[in-house]
């Protein structure tokens, strides 16, 4: 009895379709829009990986190329006039708003305006918070999808197991025909919310970590700057 069961379940299972398209096209409508929102947010997280991954690896080159003008010697004026009013990278932009600051420090005779240090050191400080919240900029949408997305899948996934067992009870069949498709389908949103997640979860502490170094760089060289540019006025040289 149990080997002609075990047949008649193979039989059946060679009846069934059980690949991704066809389970997603047997679904219910709730089941396909938990699906959809799932790969959905899944391409917007690999999106977003993929552009904060090229966004820090084009900050670091830029700012290498940066720190060696800035410590070759060369005169901070002339590296000023060179990169303009258009900053390109991060670190520029703080240099730009540090000098720009500095520069309007002195007044027409030459004489430095009192609280210039002060007033440098705010410009500084407006500068890094804005950088420091570029490179953290969509981030968040990592942790919601890394965090959100099982549940998501989750819910899909009971949805669908309730639309099985009202299917068993209508049909008043048990045999693994009846069973199979439903179980199938409403494991298959549990799949691909982890298959959003995981992915979402790594990179987010990844690319966490890779701004937290760029913002420790762009303060520690803001520091430094500072020191410079308080030496300057401390030997009274516009």
């Amino acid at each position: 009895m149990e080997i002609e069961a075990l047949g008649l379940a193979q039989d059946a299972g060679r009846t069934i379709d059980f690949s991704m398209v066809a389970m997603f096209t047997r679904s219910t409508v709730m089941v396909k829009a938990v699906t959809i929102s799932l790969i959905l947010a899944s391409v917007w997280g690999w999106a977003v990986i993929v552009d904060k991954w090229l966004a820090f690896r084009r900050a670091r080159r830029e700012a290498a190329l940066f720190e060696d003008a800035f410590w070759s010697g060369q005169p901070l004026d002339a590296l000023f006039d060179r990169i303009g009013t258009k900053p390109r990278s991060a670190i520029e932009r703080v240099f730009v708003a540090g000098m720009a600051e500095w520069r309007r420090s002195y007044d027409g005779a030459g004489a430095l305006i009192p609280g210039s240090a002060a007033r440098i050191e705010r410009a500084l400080d407006v500068a890094l918070a804005r950088e420091g919240e570029a490179l953290g900029s969509r981030l968040s949408v990592l942790a919601t999808v890394g965090a959100v997305a099982p549940f998501v899948g989750l819910f899909g996934t009971v949805w669908g197991i309730m639309t099985a067992f009202e299917r068993i009870s209508i049909e008043q069949n048990t045999n693994l025909a009846t069973v199979a498709p439903g179980i199938a389908e409403a494991l298959v949103t549990t799949a691909i919310g982890l298959i959003a997640a995981v992915p979402a979860v790594i990179f987010y502490n990844v690319l966490s970590a890779e701004a937290q170094r760029a913002g420790a760089r762009l303060e520690a060289f803001a520091d430094e700057f500072s020191v410079i540019l308080s030496r300057q006025m401390q030997r009274g040289t516009p």
